[in-house]
């Protein structure tokens, strides 16, 4: 007979970890979808009164675009990856010099941080003596809990560039494939195919992306889907009026 109690049960925790890697795709995808898509609405607004321009011209106009914002929003990923890692090296090299020359200081620091966690003044000295025996935990402790810093991944800036980048080709061929002329002849007969398809791929994007982080996902998937709308309406009516 079991006897065993939900008390008695295994605790498995669950939390999520790949933050980084989705806030990448997040940037990535939701620019991928909001701008080629703007880009494409503006210029079928414009398309109205003009007959030069034609669904290949918008196809060839948003490729560009595609390709620039990839190369733009990795290369934005590359260096802000490159600055967290240089950022955390400098603070390093700063931390082991003050434990080098300022000990007591860097002890009274670290009393300083038990001490917002209630313990007295005997378990935080000896805490204190213990911690400043190894100069590398101390330091690492340092950086954690004095500076919040955690040790960047180092090939964090190439993950990101790589991820933020192919996010963005992604998101930005949903908007501006219905454009093709193996699908469409005509810019209106795209961008209504377009606004259906990219209106879904918001929706569904915004839905998980907030649900992975545990929001509400019915809550973003709006959000994101009414951002998205936003862009591509005022592209159009601005292109639509100025011609």
């Amino acid at each position: 007979m079991n006897n065993s109690t939900p008390n008695h049960l295994p605790h498995d925790e669950k939390h999520f970890t790949g933050s980084e890697m989705v806030r990448d795709i997040v940037i990535g995808m939701s620019d991928g979808l909001t701008v080629p898509f703007a880009l494409a609405a503006g210029l079928t607004g414009a398309a109205a009164h003009s007959a030069i321009l034609n669904n290949d011209i918008i196809v060839t106009a948003g490729l560009a675009e595609i390709v620039a914002g990839s190369i733009a929003m990795g290369l934005g990923g590359y260096l802000a990856g490159k600055t967290e890692i240089d950022h955390y090296n400098s603070e390093l090299e700063r931390e082991y010099y003050e434990v080098d020359h300022y000990p007591e200081k860097e002890k009274e620091e670290v009393r300083e941080v038990f001490e917002t966690y209630g313990l007295n003044s005997a378990a935080q000295s000896l805490i204190v003596e213990e911690l400043s025996k190894d100069k590398d935990k101390w330091v690492q402790f340092m950086m954690r809990f004095e500076l919040g810093l955690e040790k960047p991944d180092i090939n964090r800036a190439r993950k990101s560039a790589l991820t933020i980048g192919l996010s963005y080709i992604v998101g930005g061929f949903v908007p501006l494939t219905p454009y093709f002329s193996f699908f469409t002849k005509e810019p209106h007969d795209g961008f209504m195919y377009s606004c259906i398809v990219t209106a879904l791929s918001l929706f569904v994007f915004g839905y998980f992306k907030t649900k992975i982080i545990g929001q509400p996902p019915i809550k973003g998937a709006f959000k994101i889907l009414f951002i998205g709308a936003l862009a591509a309406g005022s592209a159009y009516y601005i292109a639509h009026l100025f011609n």
